[in-house]
Formats: C-alpha cells, sequence, structure tokens
C-alpha cells in the first residue's frame, strides 16, 4: 500500500495572536511588563474615560449658566484645547532636548510614535499623562472663574481633547470614508512623513495656516500612500 503524501507544509511556529502583533509592533518602553502596559492604550479609552467627565461637567454647569451660557463657554473650551494641541505638540512634543536623558524622555513621550506611526496601542494618550493635560487646564479654570462657568469651560476642552485623540487614531488607519476625513489624513501624514516641523494641528490644521506651519507639496512614503 502506497502511504499518503502531505500536500501541506508543516507548521513550524505558532501563529501570532493579534494582541502578539500589536505588542511587537513597537519595543517596549520599559522593563516592567506592568509599566509598558500602561503605555499601550485601546483607542476606546479616551472616550470611555473623558466622555462622561464632559458630560458630567456641563450637566453640572447648566443649572447655574443656562443653555446659551453654556454653549457659549463650551465653545471657549473647545478653542482653548485646540490650542493647546497645536502648542503642546509644537512646543513640547517636538523640542530638541541636548542631553542624552532628555532625549530619551522625549522619544517615551513622542519620538515611538513618530518611529512606529502605525502601532494601534500608540495613537492614544495613556491615562496618566492625558490626566495632565486636562487636568492643570481644569484646576487653573477654577482658580479664574467661578463654578459653573469653569465647568462648562472645562467640559468644552475635555471634549475637544476626546475629538483629539480619536480622530488621531483614525487618521492613521488607511480609507477615511468621508472627503474631510481624507484631508485631514493626508494633512497629518504630511507631518509624519514629510516634514515634522509643520502640520502640528492634528484636529485643527487652521492653526497651521494662522501659524505658519501648513505643510507644503504631497505626503510621500509609508503609510501617506495608503
Amino acid at each position: 500500500m502506497t502511504p499518503r503524501l502531505r500536500t501541506t507544509q508543516p507548521r513550524t511556529t505558532r501563529p501570532r495572536s493579534r494582541r502578539a502583533e500589536h505588542l511587537r509592533a513597537s519595543p517596549p518602553l520599559f522593563r516592567s511588563p506592568f509599566l509598558d502596559r500602561l503605555t499601550r492604550v485601546h483607542p476606546a479609552v479616551p472616550a470611555a474615560l473623558y466622555g462622561p467627565l464632559a458630560v458630567l461637567l456641563a450637566v453640572l454647569a447648566a443649572p447655574r449658566l443656562g443653555w446659551a451660557a453654556l454653549a457659549g463657554h463650551a465653545l471657549l473650551g473647545y478653542v482653548l484645547w485646540t490650542l493647546t494641541e497645536y502648542w503642546v505638540h509644537r512646543a513640547l512634543f517636538h523640542l530638541t532636548p541636548r542631553s542624552a536623558r532628555g532625549r530619551r524622555l522625549h522619544w517615551l513621550v513622542h519620538g515611538v510614535h513618530h518611529d512606529h506611526p502605525d502601532d494601534p496601542r500608540r495613537l492614544v494618550m495613556p491615562p496618566l499623562a492625558s490626566l495632565v493635560l486636562t487636568g492643570i487646564p481644569f484646576a487653573a479654570l477654577h482658580l479664574v472663574l467661578d463654578g459653573g462657568a469653569a465647568n462648562a469651560v472645562a467640559a468644552g476642552f475635555t471634549a475637544g481633547y476626546v475629538l483629539y485623540d480619536e480622530l488621531h487614531f483614525l487618521l492613521h488607519r488607511p480609507g477615511p470614508p468621508t472627503a474631510l476625513g481624507r484631508r485631514l489624513r493626508r494633512h497629518h501624514l504630511r507631518h509624519h512623513f514629510q516634514d515634522d516641523s509643520r502640520g502640528f494641528g492634528v484636529s485643527c490644521p487652521y492653526w497651521d495656516h494662522v501659524f505658519g506651519t501648513a505643510p507644503e507639496g504631497t505626503a510621500a512614503g509609508g503609510a501617506a500612500a495608503r
């Protein structure tokens, strides 16, 4: 009796799980597995944490301000967020440190994202970082405004942060379904693949035009081609 021959090659390695692929997309930032996990964030986390907070702040402010004033204060908060987004990205995330320790810290904060821009677990801020970014303005608002006005402005600021972080995740995924999404994606990918000294506004590219940092030309290379 003739033995049956194998028609497929034997599997020599176990297939990588989806989670393992995510973890391999960029190197660990810390030797401690626990600390490194804190730097890898599911894209739903900002909306899950800060979306309800923005609504709560608006609800707390409404009885003291009324709906019209609430909307105006929230709009002011959103504008303040867009300026924060632009200037933190430009002045802090793209600071050029002189010391080796400073360069290492800069890479941990933002450089890893430029080296691995398609890592889906590093496209939104870790909760500890976002707590600082939203907590300091929240405290400052309550120092200069009364409770109702401060909460209303903070609601708009927080909503702006959520919009930014979720939009940033989507702009790194291929195939935005709308013309606006494709335009924002082109703008952001030029920052990554053409000139990282321009294009600092992710959800607010208009500030690049105001402050003279709008990207020039056409994005090229890597994810920009998709």
